[in-house]
């Protein structure tokens, strides 16, 4: 019988968690585990001050119910990368074989996790997977942050089969084959326990924000596949810890792009793309300002020099850096002069 644990990382979520968490159980747990496996939902609570350990004591605290629903409080708010780290390394998860990383905004279907379950056991080559993701309000469109697969264009910009910058596409089927990608989303991500503690998890540097990006980078340059099963479906509230209104945002979306590629290209290849993206970038942050959006194209500068005075010492840079990753899972042009010409569908990238 194997294991596996869906684990929530909560922070200030009690509206989330009382919307969706009973159908995540519902959907996981027990005669609704896939066939061969024990699942277990774990809620990791980073640092809450509102009433969601209360309402999660009150509701999963006892009982029948206490073995459905574990809880971990880890004290304060470590961010996306610390509180799972921290979560998934305690003697509650040892002796599982995988890791579902799940976001507290996420409302899961019927039979969701059998088609992911049976994608890293039917392919060793296969390190981590991802359902197709919609939006929980637009439900016939692909969600932002994960879509039906993400990759990477030529200067390390990310975007989605399904969506391309800020254009999301309606769902027709189109995208319907399994296949695979550069990176799983953060938001639904499905891993080999053995996988994560060799990785050593997310890294922290980053925070919040292409950390599930690096990790993916680093998966591939293991060796391993990263993909998405369609079939599998679930739909995302998005924006529900940090909304793509703040700057906030803006700001480690820069910085932590940066951190990523340079701890996984070449030091000549960081060199090139950087070279390039310091303009780009500083087109983007002229252009917010000239639209009044200062604020934002304060936090496009910031990232920058945040990365090379604050963060770039600390990341740990691969022993052997790579050029690239396959060219299957990346666009070798750039994905922004695509936009501009009017090429806004993934079917029009790859």
């Amino acid at each position: 019988m194997e294991r596996l644990a869906v684990v929530i990382l909560n922070w200030n979520g009690e509206e989330f968690l009382r919307r969706f968490l009973p159908g995540v159980v519902e959907c996981s747990v027990g005669i609704h585990a896939p066939e061969g496996c024990e699942v277990t939902v774990v809620v990791a609570d980073n640092g809450s001050t509102d009433g969601s350990v209360a309402w999660l004591t009150e509701s999963y605290g006892s009982g029948g119910d206490s073995l459905r629903v574990a809880l971990l409080t880890l004290g304060r708010n470590y961010g996306f990368t610390g509180g799972y780290n921290r979560a998934l390394a305690s003697p509650l998860l040892e002796g599982y074989d995988y890791f579902l990383l799940l976001n507290s905004d996420v409302e899961v279907t019927a039979g969701w996790l059998g088609p992911l379950v049976e994608a890293l056991r039917g392919d060793a080559s296969v390190g981590a997977v991802m359902p197709k993701m919609r939006g929980y309000e637009r439900r016939e469109y692909f969600e932002y942050a994960g879509a039906a697969g993400g990759f990477i264009d030529a200067l390390g910009y990310p975007f989605c089969r399904g969506r391309i910058f800020g254009t999301v596409e309606r769902d027709e089927g189109q995208y319907d084959t399994p296949r695979d990608v550069f990176w799983a989303t953060g938001a639904a991500l499905l891993i080999r326990a053995a996988l994560w503690r060799r990785l050593g998890g997310l890294d922290e540097a980053f925070f919040a924000h292409m950390e599930e990006i690096d990790l993916c980078w680093r998966l591939w340059r293991e060796g391993y596949r990263v993909t998405v099963v369609p079939r599998a479906v679930v739909y995302h509230v998005g924006g529900g810890a940090l909304p793509a209104s703040s700057p906030r945002k803006t700001y480690l979306n820069f910085r932590n792009n940066l951190a990523m590629l340079y701890k996984n290209l070449s030091r000549g290849r960081f060199a090139a793309v950087y070279g390039v993206r310091l303009g780009i970038d500083f087109l983007q942050a002229l252009g917010y300002c000239l639209a009044g959006r200062f604020a934002f194209g304060a936090a496009v500068v910031r990232g920058h020099r945040d990365f090379w005075l604050r963060m770039r010492r600390g990341l740990a840079r691969g022993e052997a850096s790579v050029a690239w990753p396959p060219g299957r899972v990346l666009y070798r042009g750039s994905v922004a002069l695509r936009y501009l010409v009017g090429r806004r569908k993934f079917e029009n990238m790859m």
